[in-house]
């Protein structure tokens, strides 16, 4: 049983690729072999509408054709039990690196038929963790909701299964002082890190353990 992580988080150790620790080693509890990859290590761009993975016969047919740092990965992922994907919030969209990867991960595998189908070899569990520094009512007003499930139903008909973990009002930095942040109040936050960002930890815990679990 294989778990695969996916940090579209510029950070290595913030809060994105906390949860996603955290998700892994709730997989881990439950047995499975885990791995968590840092998407701006990576070299690549977005897809390049080559159509390969589209053309009729063609060798790259429900494949994406571009050979660069994603290559592998993607062998990865065909033979994974279970993804999560792991981004935060920039501008009301994941970050420009997951933009990319999530172009080149799902267009390959969607047919252009009616209705669509999947081109991907079999059914894994998969999961989004998103980080942000709005508020859960914030999200709701500024739409975030309607991206979020906008990605569960793409991911659920390529993969199989999906679900989502949102992160609210996250402390950005480790001094607010630093920074030109006015608008923030550095005690509230630092105080819903130590009270809220645990729990959100522990869900994300929770997750990775019922993927794995899933899979047995």
């Amino acid at each position: 049983m294989k778990v695969i992580a996916l940090n579209g988080s510029p950070r290595k150790k913030w809060n994105t690729a906390t949860l996603l620790e955290k998700a892994l080693k709730g997989a881990a509890s439950r047995g499975a072999k885990t791995e968590l990859i840092h998407l701006y290590d990576l070299n690549f761009k977005g897809c390049i509408s080559c159509f390969a993975c589209k053309t009729r016969g063609g060798k790259s047919y429900g494949r994406c054709a571009v050979k660069d740092d994603l290559k592998p990965v993607f062998r990865k992922i065909e033979k994974a039990d279970a993804i999560i994907l792991g981004s935060p919030i920039y501008f009301g969209n994941v970050s420009g690196e997951m933009r990319s990867f999530m172009e080149r991960l799902l267009f390959p595998h969607l047919t252009y038929t009616d209705p669509p189908q999947s081109l991907f070899p079999g059914k894994i569990r998969t999961g989004f963790i998103y980080t942000m520094n709005t508020t859960e009512e914030q999200m709701r007003e500024r739409g975030y909701a309607q991206l979020f499930k906008h990605h569960e139903m793409v991911l659920r008909m390529i993969f199989g299964a999906s679900e989502y973990l949102c992160s609210f009002d996250t402390y950005q930095f480790d001094d607010y002082a630093k920074v030109v942040s006015s608008r923030f109040d550095p005690e509230k936050k630092a105080q819903r890190r130590r009270e809220i960002f645990p729990k959100d930890c522990e869900k994300a815990f929770a997750v990775g353990a019922r993927f794995a679990e899933s899979v047995e």
